[in-house]
């Protein structure tokens, strides 16, 4: 918003320009790179459409975190320990994001 506009004026302005923005009911906003992710917790998200194009504006509390890797070892010794196969220690492994103890442990839970 623009300090010291009224937000009714400010909406019908944009209403004029063609913009529209919708306010979405988000509980949490992950955004997955290669080698991490971005949380938003508490997040306000706003949808705007202007010409066409839709945007996302998002704000919150950020938290940043590193993804965990793992080695082919790391899934051998998974498959060892849970006696499964390597494709399903590999996804183990993904869903756990590279923590073998957990990655075996839910396994062997099914």
């Amino acid at each position: 918003m623009i300090p010291g506009m009224n937000p009714k004026m400010l909406k019908q302005a944009m209403k004029r320009m063609g913009i529209k923005q919708q306010e979405l009911d988000a509980k949490e906003v992950i955004i997955k790179t290669e080698d991490k992710e971005i949380i938003v917790r508490n997040p306000q998200v706003l949808k705007v459409n202007m010409g066409g194009q839709e945007t996302l504006q998002i704000s919150g509390q950020l938290e940043e975190r590193k993804l965990k890797e793992f080695t082919e070892e790391d899934v051998d010794t998974v498959a060892e320990q849970a006696n499964v196969t390597k494709e399903k220690a590999r996804e183990a492994l993904e869903k756990k994001g590279g923590d073998l103890a957990a990655a075996i442990l839910l396994l062997k839970a099914d």
